[in-house]
C-alpha cells in the first residue's frame, strides 16, 4: 500500500512521525513485520542533502566531462565529489562508483523533482544508518517492529529500464540464502541468492509511482528473515564484478 498525505520534505523533518501520521490518515494502522520503504528523495532531503548547485565551483576535469557529456558543469562537480571511480563514461552517461560502494549513473546525484531548478539532491551518507532511525522512530511512535528499506532507482548494464533496489535497510537481512538446499529434483542449490531486500523495493515502487507523490509503501504478508542486515550485504566485491 502506498501512503498518501505525505508532505513536501524539508531538511529536519522526522520521517518517521510523517510515515505514522500519514498512515493513520489512511486509516492504515501499521503491523509488526510491516516492510516500510522509504524512497532515497526524501531521506536526502530529510537530512539536508541537498546542494545549491550555484555555490559549486567547477573543476577542470568537471568542465572537460560536462563538455563531452552537454551537462552542467556543476552538477557534474557535484557527481565527481560524491565518487570513488568513473568505471563508463559516453557521450551523456557516466557511470561510478560512489563511496558507498553502489554503481549506479550520475552517483545517484538527482536534479529532478527538486523544488528551485539549481538544487541537486545527493544521496544519504549512511543509508544503513537512515533506516534505522526511520525504524527506531516508527517503533517509538506506533509501537510496532518493522523493517525498513530506503529505495532509490538504478538501471541495469543487461536489462533496459529502470527498477527501484534497496540502497539502505534495518531490521531484515537482505539476502535470502538458498545455498546447500535440495531443489524439487534433489538437486543441491550452490549459488541461489536472492536479493529479496531489492526485491521488496521493487514491488513498493509499483504502487509509488514518479509522479502520484507517493515517497513511502508498506509492505505486508511477507515472511522476510530479521536481523540486522546491511546493504553492503547486496554489492557484489569487485573481483567477482564482471562488468568491470
Amino acid at each position: 500500500m502506498g501512503l498518501e498525505n505525505i508532505p513536501n520534505i524539508k531538511e529536519g523533518d522526522d520521517l518517521a512521525k510523517i510515515i505514522v501520521e500519514a498512515a493513520g490518515k489512511q486509516n492504515f494502522k501499521l503491523q509488526d513485520r510491516d516492510v516500510v520503504v522509504v524512497t532515497q528523495k526524501i531521506v536526502s532531503k530529510a537530512e539536508g542533502r541537498v546542494v545549491e548547485l550555484d555555490s559549486v565551483k567547477p573543476s577542470k576535469l568537471a568542465l572537460r566531462v560536462a563538455r563531452r557529456a552537454r551537462k552542467d558543469p556543476r552538477h557534474i562537480e557535484t557527481i565527481l565529489r560524491e565518487t570513488v571511480e568513473i568505471l563508463k563514461m559516453r557521450d551523456a552517461h557516466l557511470i561510478v562508483e560512489t563511496k558507498h560502494g553502489f554503481v549506479c549513473a550520475n552517483a545517484g546525484v538527482d536534479r529532478s523533482n527538486v523544488v528551485g531548478g539549481s538544487k541537486a539532491v545527493l544521496l544519504p551518507l549512511d543509508p544503513d544508518r537512515s533506516a534505522q532511525l526511520i525504524r527506531d522512530g516508527i517503533k517509538a511512535l506506533a509501537e510496532v517492529d518493522v523493517a525498513v528499506i530506503v529505495s532509490d532507482t538504478f538501471g541495469r548494464p543487461w536489462r533496459i529500464g529502470q527498477t527501484n533496489v534497496a540502497i539502505g535497510i534495518a531490521g531484515m537481512k537482505p539476502i535470502k540464502d538458498y545455498r546447500g538446499q535440495k531443489d524439487m529434483f534433489g538437486y543441491m542449490l550452490r549459488v541461489s541468492l536472492i536479493a529479496v531486500a531489492d526485491e521488496l523495493a521493487s514491488a513498493a515502487e509499483l504502487v509509488m509511482n514518479k509522479f502520484d507523490r507517493v515517497p513511502v509503501a508498506v509492505v505486508r504478508g511477507y515472511s522476510y528473515i530479521e536481523g540486522e542486515g546491511t546493504v553492503r550485504e547486496i554489492l557484489r566485491p569487485k573481483e567477482l564484478d564482471l562488468f568491470r
